[in-house]
């Protein structure tokens, strides 16, 4: 396929897809098309899984991928309206309900910590949806004093005394201190931005999925391409947020470019590998078959980067 028919087979897809392939690989806005995410395909379906409790799944973490949680960012990345009343509803109610003493949510009750990837991930979607910033001070405050010495963040910080950051931790914190920092939020901004600094280093000094130590691939989970990619970390999901944060080429994400650029078939397109295993509301796309999702995330990123490798 050459890139009109790949474009053309993306604009064939899902509303959410039409609308992220004109924003991102055509650079045209289309708010009607946007809107439709909220009334058809994808979104329609998400949104008509919510419970008259205002909650998806049993609560707002259990099960997975059903659970509030999973979902909002399931409808988060589908670009939809930031105004959505239903989901601002439930994440208030979350606000409200969820808090632990140390300032962050603490949903598993059974926990007497807050985790570090669940808040870096609710502050992702409770910054994009526009909740208010006095109610998110608390989860601010905790994050920060989450931050490990090696830049990153680590889940097991606070519960296992863990002395090196994750990789999986740190991506879900840095994409809600840049959903925090675009949508306008200031409360520790600075302190947030030093930190954000420290996180994209410490994921480069990795150049995204090897050992800083051995130079080996850490996990061969993370170069497949998952999709949603739930908590897990993987080198497209860095590399898009990368390009979403706008970052400039940097030579130690060349290697994970390549595998990238490897990944692509005959056809022009990207796979979708076996998936996470859990409940879902329904499946987007099914495995072993050519992605949309991965295709457009992967082709903004080679247009971000320019093909560079």
């Amino acid at each position: 396929m050459n890139d009109k028919e790949i474009i053309a087979w993306l604009l064939e897809g899902d509303v959410s897809i039409q609308y992220q392939t004109y924003r991102d690989l055509l650079g045209v806005n289309k708010p009607r098309l946007r809107k439709r995410i909220e009334t058809e395909g994808w979104g329609l379906k998400f949104l008509s899984c919510r419970n008259p409790s205002g909650h998806w799944g049993l609560a707002y973490y259990q099960p997975k991928w059903t659970s509030t949680h999973y979902t909002v960012i399931d409808i988060k990345n589908l670009g939809i309206s930031n105004r959505n009343k239903y989901v601002v509803e439930t994440l208030n109610w979350v606000l409200e309900n969820e808090k632990c003493i140390d300032g962050g949510i603490n949903p598993a009750h059974s926990l007497s910590v807050s985790d570090v990837c669940v808040n870096g991930m609710f502050l992702n979607v409770a910054t994009y949806f526009g909740l208010e910033e006095s109610k998110l001070k608390s989860i601010i405050d905790f994050l920060l004093a989450e931050k490990m010495k090696d830049g990153g963040f680590n889940c097991q910080s606070n519960r296992k005394g863990a002395t090196h950051s994750s990789l999986h931790s740190t991506l879900s914190v840095l994409e809600g201190i840049y959903e925090y920092e675009k949508n306008g939020y200031h409360y520790r901004l600075d302190e947030l931005r030093k930190a954000r600094q420290q996180s994209h280093e410490f994921i480069l000094i990795h150049h995204l999925f090897k050992s800083h130590r051995t130079g080996d691939v850490i996990s061969p989970a993370f170069l497949k391409f998952h999709y949603p990619t739930r908590w897990y970390y993987d080198i497209l999901r860095a590399l898009d947020y990368f390009q979403m944060a706008n970052l400039k080429l940097d030579k130690r994400m060349n290697d994970a470019i390549r595998v990238v650029l490897k990944k692509r078939t005959k056809e022009g397109l990207w796979k979708l590998p076996s998936k996470h295993p859990g409940q879902v509301h329904f499946e987007m796309e099914k495995a072993g078959k050519p992605s949309r999702w991965n295709t457009l995330r992967a082709l903004r990123v080679l247009k971000h980067f320019n093909n560079r490798h």
